[in-house]
């Protein structure tokens, strides 16, 4: 919402004898007021007492209780609103006028974010939409004739998680036209997750997940290249079993997904190293230049830029940043506990490749000043290369899925 708007709707609030409250005030004052209102619906539990900044009740009555569950849908589109719509609220009802089809993601985001920090399911939160669109035009968003309309409407369902579509219109003629719209979005939505049909997003080549848990992790390395094993892989914990039955949104794999990307990425570094290593041994470069550009690698950066994983994988290279600080893996272990061990276990493992890492610049220098050999820079790659692969894979397998399910992106 504008702030024009915003400001007009305080001062109506004023000018019935409310309090005139700031935007901000007024956030937590609907805090305070929807905890109101969830205990006066329950019928048991004695007197009210919920203390407050804006709203203090003392001893309230409850009652009368709802005849039927009463859902309580809040309209955000700012941070802090959507934040309180991921801890409180039934439903999100933004507006297409607001808030577009491409700005739904970002949203859905710090939703599904709040709700894991408050110990919510996300799904738990109905996704809606008010709709306003015409069945004539060339293209954009609900501007066309009913086949768009139920493309754009299924991949949103789909892709979004949005549930509930509502017409901002009282012609006739949409009305019908738009309960057509309905039963074709329902059909093409059961289809793909009967996994009846494999369809494509409108906006994307890419095929959608029709049931199941469809990004494959990387199998660790089948060849192992060092003597020495830091990792004993038989003791690592494994997290709750995979629900065959479950389906994935394409939002949802995504996540998944990227954590594979990112690995790719270290992946990608070690071949460079080993690559250095063989040009030093060719003369082709010195090893000099070799430490400098190891040094400078994605792998050696605390300031790669790969999104919300950024904090949490510096952890592989790095001890600049505290354990404490990182945020992925305690979103993990509140979300779902039974990972905690895994958790645990892959934040021992970043420690060791920290130590790796730091052997390999090691093993570099004394090459330089002549205490070292290159054989012995060989045997701290091979170290490197089959500890962090090893990890890599393992984290993947036990992560995937549950970056997914929980919602943590």
């Amino acid at each position: 919402m504008d702030w024009p708007r915003r400001r007009r709707l305080l001062d109506a609030v004023a000018a019935n004898a409310g309090p005139q409250l700031t935007p901000g005030e007024s956030i937590t004052a609907l805090e305070e007021a929807i905890a109101i209102i969830r205990e006066v619906w329950i019928p048991t539990g004695g007197g009210i007492y919920l203390p407050g900044r804006h709203y203090t009740v003392s001893g309230a009555k409850r009652g009368p209780q709802p005849a039927h569950d009463v859902e309580i849908w809040l309209g955000a589109y700012k941070p802090r609103m959507l934040a309180v719509t991921g801890r409180l609220a039934t439903g999100w009802l933004p507006s297409s006028a607001y808030a577009g089809p491409d700005q739904l993601a970002a949203m859905n985001k710090i939703i599904d974010e709040a709700a894991v920090e408050a110990g919510r399911d996300p799904a738990s939160v109905r996704r809606l939409y008010n709709l306003s669109g015409r069945f004539s035009g060339s293209g954009g968003f609900l501007q066309g004739p009913e086949e768009l309309w139920i493309d754009q409407l299924a991949d949103l369902t789909l892709g979004e998680g949005m549930s509930t579509y509502i017409l901002g219109s009282d012609d006739p003629d949409d009305i019908r036209r738009f309960a057509e719209v309905a039963a074709g979005v329902r059909e093409a939505v059961e289809a793909v997750r009967s996994g009846s049909v494999v369809s494509e997003s409108p906006q994307s080549s890419e095929p959608r997940s029709a049931g199941g848990f469809s990004v494959v992790p990387t199998p660790p390395p089948a060849v192992r290249r060092s003597a020495v094993q830091l990792l004993d892989e038989s003791e690592r914990p494994t997290g709750p079993a995979l629900d065959s039955e479950r389906t994935y949104t394409p939002y949802q794999l995504s996540s998944g997904q990227h954590l594979i990307d990112v690995h790719d990425h270290l992946r990608a570094d070690l071949e460079q190293i080993r690559d250095l290593v063989e040009q030093v041994v060719a003369g082709s470069i010195g090893v000099g230049q070799a430490r400098s550009h190891i040094n400078t690698m994605t792998m050696r950066q605390n300031n790669w830029a790969l999104g919300t994983y950024r904090e949490s994988y510096c952890r592989l290279v790095t001890t600049h940043h505290s354990l404490e600080d990182a945020s992925l893996f305690p979103h993990i272990k509140r979300a779902d506990p039974k990972l905690a061990p895994v958790v645990d276990r892959l934040e021992a493992e970043h420690r060791i490749i920290h130590d790796v890492l730091e052997g390999v610049d090691k093993a570099l220098v004394a090459l330089v000043d002549g205490s070292g050999s290159i054989d012995g820079l060989r045997v701290a790659v091979d170290l490197l290369d089959d500890t962090l692969l090893s990890h890599l894979s393992y984290e993947e397998r036990e992560l995937v899925e549950p970056l997914a399910r929980l919602g943590v992106i």
